[in-house]
């Protein structure tokens, strides 16, 4: 039996990344088989959709209309550009709904979850996801778009109204107001987690993003004679080119779930500093048993 990971305390930044780590480790088969069940359809989608928009851009980089009619490639490269649009969104919605309710459902039943009751909470609540994540979205990228300061001072705070949206069962946008209340006095501490976890993952990421490069500066140097200049600007998009930025945009998109399980932890840490919840909570189980 794999040991149980108490969300509802307070941690230090060092307790947190571990205790992110601890998690997805021990629950790693039903967490990856929840995420996979639920938000595998819509990951297919976004990678199908953006593997035909990555052999598109190689057909316009070479101008080879002259094997489809005339508005083909056009008409079909916004076509799958929409359809990337659409299912990125989706997935990564889909992705943090679910690392969200795996998480209550775990938290609520001490260490076992529901998969039903997960699925359920995902699909009912979708759209308080988007609103929310347009509200989140709209409010940082404006914060950036003014002197690039206020969109960091805004990112951590607004990072956490997912998890204030669903662990205190709140709507959109009381969640948005009360995620600046919950923060208050420990940004700091809270924007240095945040960094640290985004760097982590960053140069994870990085690093699956290597072997597509290699194969590009390779494959550019084979070209590097080519008389044709068209056929150099496509012949890099070529099926290899395309399946290794698949997988690193797959993994990319795993790693994600990192910061999720982390933003959590977070929450708790600073609601716990707040409101004791779930110290209450243990001394009434103290009580009862």
């Amino acid at each position: 039996m794999q040991p149980y990971i108490e969300f509802k305390k307070q941690r230090e930044l060092g307790e947190i990344l571990s205790d992110a780590f601890g998690f997805i480790r021990n629950q790693f088969k039903p967490f990856f088989g929840t995420i996979l069940k639920i938000v595998g359809p819509y990951l297919l989608v976004m990678l199908v959709s953006l593997g035909f928009y990555y052999y598109f851009i190689g057909d316009l980089a070479t101008f080879n209309v002259e094997s489809s009619n005339d508005l083909f490639n056009p008409i079909m490269m916004v076509l799958v550009f929409f359809l990337f649009f659409i299912s990125i969104i989706a997935a990564y919605v889909m992705a943090q709904a679910t690392v969200l309710y795996y998480i209550k459902s775990y938290a609520n039943n001490n260490g076992t979850t529901n998969f039903e009751e997960i699925r359920k909470n995902v699909y009912s609540n979708f759209w308080s996801f988007i609103g929310l994540g347009f509200l989140v979205g709209f409010s940082i990228g404006l914060g950036f778009l003014f002197c690039f300061i206020p969109g960091i001072y805004l990112y951590p705070i607004l990072a956490l109204s997912f998890s204030v949206m669903v662990f205190n069962q709140k709507g959109v946008t009381d969640a948005y107001g009360y995620s600046f209340t919950l923060i208050k006095d420990n940004w700091w501490i809270t924007f240095a987690t945040f960094l640290v976890i985004g760097i982590i993952v960053g140069v994870a990421g990085y690093a699956f993003n290597i072997p597509a490069y290699i194969y590009m500066f390779v494959k550019m140097g084979t070209m590097a004679g080519e008389t044709d200049p068209l056929a150099f600007g496509g012949g890099i998009f070529d099926p290899i080119y395309i399946i290794l930025n698949l997988l690193a945009v797959s993994v990319q998109f795993l790693l994600n779930i990192i910061t999720l399980v982390a933003s959590v932890l977070i929450y708790f840490n600073l609601n716990e500093k707040k409101n004791f919840t779930g110290t209450y909570e243990r001394i009434e189980g103290l009580g009862k048993s």
